[in-house]
């Protein structure tokens, strides 16, 4: 890139949990289309639902792909996000963590396949109401 400030997205489990998708949000990360950020707890997500419902894929393999993406881009996860739960709402709280990460990582758009759990979701929000990474 040109000294351009790459749009910033929080990839949520849903959106690594797919292997095409998450093949193509890896390939644009790699080309510099957008920076990806996730958290360790996210990636723990889609690999345990993955090795959960595939049977037939090795978790060593699962657990590859999840190395190399860690590899290949390693800035992606965000820490330090676990203060932030407790002051947000979502109608799942079991999503708080995404939220926070997204917040704590300053993304600009938070990537979901679960938009009836994040109000304001496809609005161009993109702070969520009382919360702040700062």
């Amino acid at each position: 890139m040109s000294g351009e400030r790459l749009l910033t997205a929080f990839l949520d489990a849903n959106a690594l949990y797919p292997a095409e998708l998450r093949n193509l949000l890896m390939r644009l990360a790699l080309a510099e289309a957008y920076r990806p950020l996730w958290s360790d707890r996210v990636q723990k997500e889609w690999t345990e639902a993955l090795a959960r419902d595939r049977a037939d894929l090795p978790r060593e393999k699962i657990e590859r792909v999840r190395a190399l993406m860690e590899r290949h881009i390693p800035r992606a996860t965000v820490e330090g996000y676990e203060v932030l739960v407790g002051r947000l709402a979502l109608p799942d709280d079991g999503d708080r963590h995404v939220l926070a990460a997204a917040i704590k990582g300053d993304a600009e758009i938070l990537v979901t396949a679960n938009l009836k759990h994040f109000p304001g979701a496809g609005t161009g929000a993109t702070r969520h109401r009382g919360a702040s990474s700062r």
